[in-house]
């Protein structure tokens, strides 16, 4: 069910106003995931630190991205109603800032949230909601995005999705790749998946 949440993620990508990529920048099946996100020029560069960022979403044959960062309210705590916002970086149309529209909200891309209490929350994405992520302060007393993947708990950092070909409602997901950090060790955890 896993291979459903990224079918639909893709097919709305596809559908809902989003240019895709120069030919030219996509890379090509031999390309390893560092290159993905490190090739000169490359739309599928890992994003520069920020304060209040969970994790983002990147994916071909699409540059832009999608941003999710912790939505504080004016007392320092994770707003009741929205706990994380998501947002484009549209690098297609110079890097700017855009909200997802309606539909990317409610069916693709968009999260729900509930909370658990001890300033943690159980956040979903519409369009799967059997894959839970939990919002919650990790040992550096910062809040993060864990995810429980192949019975390993780390911090989300950025997610890949490398598609080749396919159709709008039945894409060719060659891999889903999570990189994270180990939040015993420090050290980058990535996971892939072969769909």
């Amino acid at each position: 069910m896993k291979i459903r949440l990224l079918n639909i993620l893709t097919a709305f990508a596809l559908l809902v106003i989003m240019p895709a990529a120069a030919k030219a920048n996509e890379p090509t099946p031999a390309d390893t995931t560092k290159n993905l996100y490190q090739m000169p020029g490359n739309p599928y560069q890992a994003l520069p630190a920020n304060v209040s960022r969970l994790f983002y979403v990147q994916r071909t044959p699409n540059a832009n991205t999608i941003v999710y960062e912790l939505n504080l309210d004016d007392k320092g705590q994770p707003d009741a109603d929205e706990p994380v916002h998501a947002y484009w970086i549209r690098y297609t149309e110079g890097g700017k800032k855009a909200d997802l529209n309606f539909i990317q909200r409610k069916f693709a891309y968009g999260l729900t949230s509930k909370a658990l209490g001890n300033g943690k929350y159980d956040i979903r994405f519409v369009s799967y909601k059997k894959f839970p992520l939990t919002l919650m302060k990790g040992a550096d007393g910062k809040y993060h995005i864990f995810a429980t993947i192949s019975q390993r708990q780390f911090i989300v950092n950025r997610v890949f999705v490398r598609i080749e070909g396919g159709s709008f409602w039945v894409p060719n997901v060659r891999f889903v790749e999570f990189k994270g950090t180990d939040p015993a060790t420090g050290k980058e955890v990535t996971e892939r998946f072969k769909p």
